[in-house]
């Protein structure tokens, strides 16, 4: 391992010796001074070229030349030609102007138009936010979490919802951030909506392998969401009307050209619409989020950004003769960023970062009460550096410090009264608390023209108590062109898992409980093996990909049958462990311009785990192990005003377990309906396949408001247009005469037809 760190060192610093200039800077929008993420700056003539960072900044190292064309470009803004004179070191902003969309060209990814051939890694994707906005939606809501289930690689989980698992990896393996702060549970609506809202996110990107060393923590994805700055240039408001919330958001500078904001919060209707319906008013429902930023550019080295964001759902249902329940979770993060330009060639970004995340569940039927909570609250440094030595490669080294403290806990019993007063004494419950942190260094690195590497290492560390755990995580990622057209990529990486989301089956409907690595838990482990062929045709309007994947993943959790939480239960001796593993080929054939534009993805893969205490020691498939995934994506733009959108997903139903037989009680009785479930396998049925279309049509036009002019649109969407009613889970009752056993199927989402207004000052 000591060699495989001095290599990237070396390799580095060889090619660092070459002497150049260098043209650095950042690229921002013209019309709001926003930083544009992944934004290209490239030379056609020494086919030299690079990209934005996170924060807008760019540095490329050039021969020295009198007379050199730099083409900078961007998804939906005018590219500009620049010529240089590079005799020195050159600091250039470049101001890009946003581009109506045009008929004839639509361009929908934010590259160069090989950069899926030469980009030295494997298993990422780029989501244009103005994707999200034009795709289907449910209930009129657009949904990034909905764009991403319909990437390949990436499944859903149950009807409707937005829960994501990814090759073969379960929810709490996926790493969500938002500006950097992680994201527990990023779900309203109990999953039918993500946490996101739209009109406040300004980038989303999506690794599902190939991981580079500064990311780390989970075993299957990271999913990286960066919020708009705000308008530092002119005040705008802008906002929507749905059939199930409202939207606003506000924007603007503080100091022109040097500090803004942005505020955008949206909220539901649910609990006033619930209120107007006396058939209803035992339910309750409601939920908001709110996103807040502030950036303020204090010189040309020095910019400082402060960034908000809370969400919460509250659900209750009040009924003497029936379950009660008493529902709330969310998330809180704040985070404070300083970016600092120690030269044109290193870039440094320090943050302090607070997160939390809260579940409280009570529950009420009869005498008998069940409350489970878990709560998570870190504190966050950390500070990430970015080394451009020459176009050749890029070296990012950084350190990382968590305070983790973890409260899981939960009560059961029989109680005198039908109240839902807490039972569970939060004082009483024994915190868990944890550190965790990490160092690492990752080099992108181009050896000839052909040939790039992706080298990083990354060394974690986890103390809890007196326990405390270590690895070292090795990536590696090669690129091999194979013409202009067309490359190879290869990707080996090691990821550690300290955290672990164990599933709940005590509670009334589903919950989760985070519980830290410790003496009996040990962490989770993955190794992902990738290999893929990337071709492009028709002058790169056509992209397609070919991955194949195998990934181990070892030290899985879950709770023993039948357990029981109780307040002062040692949760860690309720748990048992096992391994899994998961292997499939990824297609996708992706149009990136015309008035027509969208992709077609297929993925063949199969997931299976081990418990040695569960199913009698024999192997399952995964909850979520899917055989045949198959998504079609379209955006047809008709003309200025119009355009319309649609998605077709087709997918292999989710494995359930059913009883393979029953048994008559001894003299009947009322005791399970007189029977006993035989159950002879775990995950042994597979439901019905699961298929949806859904449509929108989207109408905009140019208006004025008592002398403001503003920009409307009308959006109708129609969620599951044939209305096929999809499997939401399988139960098995008994024939109240026959006393035969049937098995029901249950549906949840029909068609769903929605329209919104949204509007732009």
């Amino acid at each position: 391992m000591k060699i495989y760190l001095i290599s990237i060192l070396l390799i580095g610093l060889l090619l660092a010796s070459e002497k150049n200039v260098t043209l650095s800077g950042y690229v921002l929008d013209a019309s709001s001074g926003e930083s544009l993420i992944g934004a290209n700056i490239y030379s056609d003539e020494l086919r030299i070229g690079t990209s934005t960072n996170s924060y807008g900044f760019y540095s490329l190292s050039l021969p020295v030349k009198k007379d050199i064309r730099m083409v900078f470009s961007y998804v939906g803004y005018k590219p500009q030609v620049k010529k240089l004179f590079l005799t020195k070191n050159l600091k250039l902003n470049i101001k890009l102007s946003p581009q109506p969309i045009s008929t004839e060209a639509i361009v929908v990814t934010a590259r160069r138009e090989d950069e899926n051939i030469e980009r030295k890694q494997l298993s990422v994707m780029d989501v244009p936010v103005r994707m999200v906005k034009q795709l289907p939606a449910i209930l009129g809501e657009t949904d990034v979490l909905k764009v991403i289930q319909l990437l390949p690689g990436v499944q859903s989980g149950s009807e409707g919802t937005t829960g994501f698992y990814v090759r073969g990896g379960n929810a709490d393996q996926n790493l969500v951030l938002l500006d950097e702060a992680v994201v527990y549970n990023p779900n309203h609506l109990f999953g039918l909506l993500s946490t996101f809202n739209s009109r406040a996110i300004n980038n989303v990107t999506m690794i599902k392998g190939g991981f580079p060393a500064q990311y780390g923590g989970r075993l299957s994805s990271i999913l990286n969401i960066s919020m708009k700055e705000g308008n530092n240039k002119t005040y705008h408001v802008n906002g929507g009307l749905g059939l199930i919330t409202s939207k606003l958001t506000v924007e603007g500078p503080i100091l022109t050209d040097k500090a803004s904001f942005i505020i955008s919060a949206r909220r539901t209707y649910f609990d006033l619409l619930l209120k107007a319906m006396p058939s209803l008013s035992s339910t309750k429902y409601s939920f908001y989020d709110l996103n807040a930023k502030i950036n303020y550019k204090l010189s040309d080295n020095d910019r400082f950004f402060l960034s908000f964001f809370s969400g919460r759902d509250n659900a209750a249902y009040i009924d003497a003769n029936s379950l009660n329940y008493d529902f709330k979770f969310g998330n809180s993060t704040g985070t404070l960023r300083w970016n600092h330009l120690f030269s044109e060639k290193l870039f440094s970004n320090t943050s302090l970062i607070y997160n939390t995340y809260l579940m409280n569940l009570k529950t009420n039927q009869g005498n008998f009460y069940s409350e489970f909570y878990s709560q998570i609250k870190d504190f966050n440094a950390k500070t990430d550096f970015e080394y451009f030595p020459n176009p050749a490669h890029t070296i990012k080294f950084g350190v990382q410090y968590t305070q983790h403290t973890i409260t899981p806990s939960g009560t059961s019993g029989n109680v005198k009264t039908d109240s839902l007063a807490t039972k569970v004494n939060i004082t009483n419950i024994q915190k868990k608390r944890a550190a965790e942190g990490s160092i690492y260094i990752n080099d992108a690195i181009n050896v000839s023209r052909a040939i790039g590497l992706n080298l990083g290492l990354r060394f974690p560390v986890f103390k809890i108590n007196q326990t405390s755990y270590s690895g070292i995580e090795p990536r590696a990622t090669l690129k091999y062109t194979l013409s202009p057209v067309s490359s190879v990529k290869a990707a080996y990486t090691v990821m550690h898992q300290y955290l672990h989301l164990v599933p709940s089956s005590t509670a009334s409907f589903p919950t989760d409980i985070w519980l830290p690595s410790s003496k009996t838990v040990k962490p989770q482990r993955s190794q992902q093996y990738a290999l893929g062929y990337f071709r492009n045709f028709e002058k790169n309007m056509y992209e397609t990909s070919i991955e194949a994947y195998y990934k181990t993943m070892q030290n899985q959790v879950a709770f023993k049958e039948g357990t029981h939480l109780l307040e002062q239960t040692d949760i860690d001796q309720q748990l048992v462990f096992g391994k899994g593993w998961s292997y499939g080929i990824e297609m996708l054939v992706k149009k990136r311009s015309g008035r027509y534009n969208g992709w077609i993805s297929y993925t063949l893969s199969w997931t299976n785990q081990q418990f040695p205490e569960l199913n009698f020691g024999k192997v399952f498939p995964f909850k979520y192990d899917k055989r045949h995934d198959f998504k079609a994506v379209g955006i047809f733009n008709l003309n200025k005003k119009w355009f319309f959108s649609a998605d077709f997903v087709f997918a292999s139903g989710n494995v359930v377990t059913l009883p393979e037989g029953r048994v008559n009680v001894y003299e009947g009785g009322d005791l399970y309906n007189g029977v006993f479930d035989v159950y002879t396998g775990r995950n042994n049925y597979r439901l019905g396949n699961y298929h949806r279309l859904d449509v929108t049509a989207t109408y905009k036009y140019a208006s004025s408001f008592f002398n403001k002019n503003y920009n409307g649109e009308f959006v109708l969407s129609i969620y599951n247009v044939y209305s096929h009613l999809n499997p939401y889970f399988i139960y098995v009752d008994v024939d109240g005469v026959t006393h035969k056993p049937y098995a029901k199927q249950v549906s949840l989402l029909p068609i769903i037809p929605s329209i919104s207004f949204n509007f732009r000052f």
